[in-house]
């Protein structure tokens, strides 16, 4: 296996943040007629309702279901030939890639956990070693 190093995924992370910062950005041009044309009450209740929730989940279902699909790879990933899979090689399961998106707020304290990527020999971030994946290319 050839491990992904730091930089690739950096882009691809910049790849998959400006897909998920698209999608809340389309649902709410779809639903904001909907919550916005009434009372400042129905406008709270379709923030509070709808779009907090959608944009709450659609990172980790983005990411659980991309890297847990057949592709194992968000499209970030895939622009860049990557992969996610587990230690030995194999696809990683809806419940692993959602322990590795949720992994990945540990990653995000001082971005040390990131960072750890350039480091270790498998190229691993923090969330990666939690989740018992790696990031390959091919």
């Amino acid at each position: 296996m050839q491990y992904s190093g730091f930089w690739l995924r950096l882009v691809a992370y910049v790849i998959d943040m400006g897909i998920l910062g698209a999608l809340p950005l389309i649902v709410a041009l779809i639903i904001a007629p909907i919550f916005f044309t009434g009372s400042w009450g129905i406008t709270l209740l379709g923030v509070g309702i709808f779009i907090v929730p959608v944009v709450g989940t659609t990172g980790w279902l983005y990411y659980a279901l991309m890297e847990s699909s057949s592709y194992q790879a968000t499209l970030g990933k895939r622009a860049l030939g990557l992969r996610v899979v587990g230690i030995n090689g194999e696809p990683v399961s809806f419940g692993r890639a959602t322990g590795r998106f949720f992994a990945k707020m540990l990653s995000s304290i001082l971005l040390i956990g990131y960072i750890m990527a350039a480091f270790t020999e498998k190229k691993q971030a923090l969330h990666d070693r939690i989740a018992g994946c790696v990031v390959i290319r091919g």
